[in-house]
């Protein structure tokens, strides 16, 4: 039925005309503006705009004070009926960073392709600024992931290792370090060797490990892999010295030749007091939903001049300034530089961008505070540990050798047992994914002293022979 003219109502025809007479002073504007700029628009959600500079690097001071651990306590929405001693594996993300993540999704479910243009490009970029004030990096020598391992392939791939040429890694690192690397070298024809840094990890010392490694650095050697805090005992490597003793190696070589020392930082990082120029290293990989509680599906590449001269990016970029027109115009992008190395495509964006209030909320707290309340918690499991006779600690004592892992086993008990059994107590710990497993406990300054000594009484009880609690 055709629509009525009269009495205010639109007829069809009118509405045909009128929407016609819109679209064409849509498009005689759109054709103004283009003879104003034909400018080529990056892929980048930028809406043609150049890239918006990073937020020169600032360290937020904690506040003055004794911090109060019950605040930071209160800021994640936890269930608090379960102890969790779990902090290694996956993050609950504290308020400042589940309230980023709800105010971009909120703005994106609203308006997705207007905020994303709007906002893609300058929130990666303050990401990375903040990524960098938090360790030290300028932001332009930060790479954006999706996670350790996502950061690992990338960096080890890009290496474009050949034959020849030689990776020094160890027994002791995680499947992501051993996988990647034979990936890498089975690409180029390189060889990648393992060796071992001690016989017992608990009576392990700096020299040793520092001599074994130098020991076994040769004229083909060409990358060093190592892991900061090993997942498997929790033992923390000493990258300093082992970074001053890779300098007079180099010394007498060539750019090309030197030996990159890349670390999977993920157990340190978000724990230790440290920045990338204070361990020494040239490459550190993390995800930050772990340690840092930071948004799932993030984490960060840390390289120094150097290392990002020796690598190439395997996944195009979004964010690099003048990828596209490098693209169209038929002409290398240049020098490989942290925006080139992180991957475009759609992501997660909430997740991404909220990166920045996960290094403001360990900023406001204060990285030597988690770090000291950490070492504090990790330490206290562990001397109530070696109390125990039917329980074997297998973390060094030695602070300067652990963080926050703890790793042990009970006498007649598998370690998926004890991790069983620790779950009754309604203490959420994990096992060590390796050939040798051991149980793992993980306290962190969300944590508090009472959540140890629950733990500590509840390995007292779980020793073989004893019935479960299921069970008594």
């Amino acid at each position: 039925m055709a629509s009525k003219s009269r009495g205010g109502a639109t007829s069809r025809r009118d509405l045909l005309a009128r929407s016609g007479l819109a679209l064409g002073a849509a498009t005689l504007a759109s054709a103004a503006l283009a003879q104003d700029s034909d400018q080529v628009t990056d892929p980048d959600f930028a809406d043609g705009e150049p890239p918006a500079p990073p937020a020169p690097p600032t360290t937020a001071a904690p506040a003055p004070g004794p911090v109060d651990w019950t605040w930071v306590r209160n800021q994640w929405a936890l269930d608090w009926g379960e102890v969790d001693l779990s902090a290694m594996l996956f993050a609950s993300n504290p308020k400042p960073v589940r309230d980023a993540i709800d105010r971009h999704r909120r703005a994106l479910d609203a308006n997705p392709v207007r905020y994303l243009e709007k906002n893609n490009r300058p929130l990666q970029n303050a990401a990375r600024a903040a990524a960098g004030a938090y360790f030290g990096v300028p932001a332009q020598n930060i790479a954006l992931c999706e996670s350790t391992t996502s950061g690992i392939g990338l960096l080890y791939n890009g290496l474009g290792l050949r034959y020849g040429q030689e990776v020094l890694t160890t027994t002791h690192d995680y499947y992501v370090t051993h996988e990647s690397l034979r990936l890498a070298a089975l690409r180029g024809g390189a060889t990648v060797r393992k060796i071992s840094l001690f016989e017992r990890v608990e009576t392990v010392t700096v020299e040793q490990i520092v001599g074994r490694i130098v020991a076994n650095i040769g004229p083909r050697t060409r990358v060093l892999a190592l892991t900061w805090v090993h997942s498997s005992t929790g033992l923390k490597m000493p990258i300093r010295a082992i970074a001053d003793a890779l300098i007079p190696i180099n010394a007498g070589r060539a750019p090309h030749e030197k030996v990159l020392f890349c670390v999977d930082g993920v157990h340190g990082f978000g724990v230790e007091d440290a920045s990338l120029p204070q361990l020494g290293c040239d490459f550190l990989v993390a995800g930050c939903h772990k340690w840092l509680f930071g948004p799932r599906g993030t984490g960060v590449i840390f390289g120094t001049p150097l290392g990002w001269s020796r690598v190439e990016p395997t996944v195009p970029s979004f964010l690099a300034e003048g990828a596209y027109s490098a693209w169209l115009g038929g002409y290398d992008p240049g020098p490989s530089t942290g925006a080139r190395m992180t991957p475009g495509g759609f992501k997660a964006f909430e997740q991404v961008w909220a990166l920045t209030e996960a290094f403001g909320f360990h900023q406001r707290v204060g990285k030597t505070n988690i770090r000291n309340r950490t070492v504090e918690l990790a330490g206290r499991l562990k001397e109530g540990m070696v109390q125990m006779p039917h329980i074997r600690l297998r973390t060094p004592r030695d602070p300067r050798l652990s963080a926050g892992i703890v790793a042990f086993d009970v006498d007649g008990l598998s370690a998926d047992g004890v991790s069983r059994r620790l779950r009754q107590y309604r203490i959420i710990g994990s096992v060590s994914p390796y050939a040798e497993r051991h149980v793992r406990l993980t306290p962190s300054f969300r944590n508090t002293p009472e959540d140890v000594e629950f733990a500590l009484n509840a390995l007292h009880v779980i020793r073989a022979g004893s019935p479960s609690r299921a069970q008594s």
